[in-house]
């Protein structure tokens, strides 16, 4: 890529992030793609962790999505290896070849079957995967495993972020204080629907794996599946949750045990993918869209994702324009129950049109402020029923163009 990527203005600080009991991490210099900086990472997890994942819905997933998806019904996890730089997708047998002696080596290195790795990858699509650089650094990485670096990891999993993403809180759960802590990768392609975008998640609970994958499930469709930079679902989402289930809870899948469980996975989710959409190609504006009023809650969600994903609302976010017609536009487009006469639009809690028209006496100055901010919040009412929703985007920028223009060179 020609030159380094900004920081973006959105930039989240890394925030305190705990060791989790039987997580040991360490990164590498594999020079898949990038030189002069860590662009592989391996983790090693405790005999008995469970395992959950949620994947690409992207019918040309690559080929470590693919293996993520056969190995996991087995429900537990020996090691995770992530590499940037090259996404291992379109590269048919030799895909499939490359992740399979990834596997081996780093079960191997730890003692594992090659059931218990799982592997991600994100870059460059349809380029050989050189695995062989990938085995030759699994020794050393395996001797230097620790579990204090989770900060390192993160970076060594970026591509065209311009930050490390990362967030951890903690929970009750039978009476035990238990650890949650993840990082994400993600800048472009970004349109989750499952989730180019990683997440990696590692608790310290004792929680049966059918358990952790409904909740991981559910926590996906609220968070990264309520974000989009530009409508583009890569082929290598994913997401993964690993549960070593060294806290000392005695462990259980009854839901009414897990409420604060499921609280503080939530807010490790939602705090990963607000980090993602920060950190959209050439971002410059965070955009929080709420449409409330439609039929159901998925109607609201589809007609949110249809103003996210919308260039020309994102450009007029971009150029600090009011146009709300635009977000009418987008709204009439979703393919959902609309009514012109009835739609009302808000931008920063002013509302600029109701029943078909302009608001009498609307007066555009403070929308004009509020745009010319870094956080720019639409309303949506459609009018017609009590369903809501959420979703967040970043505005569309030249330098979403200039990034993606030169991604290979």
């Amino acid at each position: 890529m020609a030159g380094p990527i900004p920081l973006s203005p959105l930039a989240l600080k890394l925030p305190a992030l705990p060791a989790v009991a039987g997580v040991r991490l360490a990164v590498g210099e594999a020079g898949i793609r990038y030189h002069g900086r860590a662009d592989v990472l391996l983790a090693a997890f405790a005999e008995g962790t469970a395992v959950a994942g949620v994947f690409t819905k992207n019918v040309c997933p690559g080929a470590p999505v693919t293996w993520c998806r056969e190995v996991l019904p087995g429900g537990t996890a020996r090691a995770l290896v992530v590499n940037a730089g090259n996404a291992n997708v379109f590269n048919g047998v030799a895909g499939q070849r490359a992740v399979e002696a990834t596997a081996h080596a780093a079960a191997k290195a730890l003692g594992a079957t090659p059931e218990e790795v799982f592997l991600a990858s994100t870059g460059v699509i349809g380029e050989p995967m050189p695995a062989q650089k990938i085995v030759a650094v699994m020794a050393d990485l395996s001797a230097r495993l620790g579990g204090s670096n989770l900060a390192d990891a993160a970076r060594a999993i970026m591509t065209t972020d311009t930050f490390p993403k990362a967030a951890a809180r903690t929970a009750r759960l039978g009476g035990v204080e238990v650890s949650i802590a993840g990082i994400a990768k993600g800048s472009g392609m970004i349109a989750p629907d499952m989730a180019t975008m990683l997440a990696f998640l590692f608790t310290d609970a004792a929680i049966p794996a059918p358990a952790l994958q409904a909740m991981l499930a559910k926590g996906v469709d609220h968070s990264f599946n309520c974000i989009t930079i530009d409508s583009d679902t890569s082929t290598s989402d994913t997401v993964l949750l690993f549960a070593t289930g060294q806290a000392g809870n005695k462990p259980t899948d009854d839901p009414a045990h897990l409420g604060d469980f499921r609280r503080a996975l939530g807010e490790v989710l939602h705090d990963l993918a607000m980090a993602v959409v920060r950190d959209g190609e050439g971002a410059q504006k965070l955009v929080k869209i709420t449409v409330d009023g439609a039929v159901s809650n998925h109607s609201a969600k589809k007609i949110g994702m249809a103003i996210a994903n919308s260039p020309l609302v994102k450009t007029a976010i971009a150029g600090e324009d009011a146009n709300w017609g635009r977000i009418v536009m987008a709204v009439g487009k979703a393919g959902e129950p609309a009514d012109r006469d009835r739609l009302a639009i808000a931008i920063g809690g002013v509302w600029m049109a109701k029943a078909g028209g302009v608001v009498p006496g609307y007066n555009e100055a403070p929308v004009v402020a509020h745009m010319k901010g870094r956080e720019i919040e639409i309303e949506v009412d459609i009018g017609l029923g009590q369903g809501r929703a959420t979703v967040w985007t970043c505005d569309l920028t030249h330098g979403y163009i200039d990034i993606n223009g030169s991604y290979r060179s």
